[in-house]
Formats: C-alpha cells, structure tokens, sequence
C-alpha cells in the first residue's frame, strides 16, 4: 500500500505524464501543490482520528471516489482566484493528480477502495490510533522506495520522450 510519500512520487509523475510540463524544485509551490493534492484523499484519515480516534473508520469511502476526484479537482483548478499563492493548474490536470492516488491504493493496496461511491461503499478494515498512524508516515516511507524509483525512471523517461514528439501530437494544451 502506499504511503504519503508513494502518494507524492505517483502524484508527481501524474502530473509530468499530463502536463508536459515540469515541476522541478525551482517551482517548490507547484511541487508541494502537487503533493498536496495526490495525498488529498487520504483526508479521511484524519478525519477519522480527530472524530472516531480511529484512521480507519471513514479510509477509502468517499474520498476515494471519482466523484471526489472530480469535485475537488474543480476546487483546486480554481483555487488560485482565491489565494495568489497557490499555483495555476488546470482542471484535467489536477483531477488526474488526485485520482492517481486512487488508483494506487486501487492497484496497490490491501482493501477496496469506493471507486464509484455513493453507488458502492467500501472501508478500510482495522484500527489506527495516531501512534499507528504517525508510525507508518515517517517510519515505514522506506517501504515506498521501489515506487519512488519507479516514477523517477518514468519522468526521466517521458522528459527524453518531449524531445522527439511533435507539439502537435502531445496532450499539452494548443495555444
């Protein structure tokens, strides 16, 4: 299963993949946007810490869906009218930033996750308490190395790829 940092690397390389455009350290906004946002749907840990005491009471329901993808994909496009700081993303490309997490606890996690809420409602199984919670983000992020390594070699990869395809054939926006 993935963890924030897995969560950050895939949302990164979805991004790149999507975009066409880099979002290297020297625009540490747009990064840590982009990590915010792959790491947006596991919101619903918190929550249920904070109301439940427990991080698995409400994990991989609603927030985990489409629909939440799309929504806050709509509210995160649009968030910079709202505060200069935030970066300018596209719509498209911040709904695809945060249905990549989905789709990695879909393919690479232990549970199902509630793809298509509110017509199926599927939670995760199990206690969580702050301590477990805390635990698997700082202690076990060595655990998401091979995915870290994996999105590396794929935007290294789609970065050499730009050089050789045509703008006209690229997903990149026609200005």
């Amino acid at each position: 299963m993935p963890l924030p940092l897995g969560h950050a690397a895939i949302g990164l390389t979805a991004y790149d993949l999507c975009s066409g455009n880099d979002c290297g350290f020297s625009r540490w906004k747009l990064a840590f946007f982009i990590v915010l946002l792959a790491n947006l749907p596991d919101i619903d840990v918190l929550i249920g810490l904070l109301f439940q005491g427990n991080g698995n009471a409400f994990h991989r329901g609603p927030t985990h869906s489409v629909i939440f993808a799309l929504a806050m994909g709509f509210l995160a496009s649009n968030a910079w009218k709202f505060w200069s700081q935030i970066p300018k993303i596209g719509f498209r490309n911040c709904f695809w930033v945060i249905i990549s997490h989905v789709m990695a606890d879909f393919f690479f996690g232990g549970s199902q996750v509630s793809f298509f809420w509110p017509f199926e409602v599927h939670w995760a199984n199990g206690y969580r308490g702050w301590g477990d919670v805390l635990n698997s983000v700082f202690m076990k992020a060595v655990q998401d190395a091979p995915i870290v390594m994996a999105c590396a070699v794929l935007i290294a990869l789609n970065r050499q790829m730009r050089k050789y395809i045509p703008k006209k054939y690229t997903l990149e926006p026609r200005q």
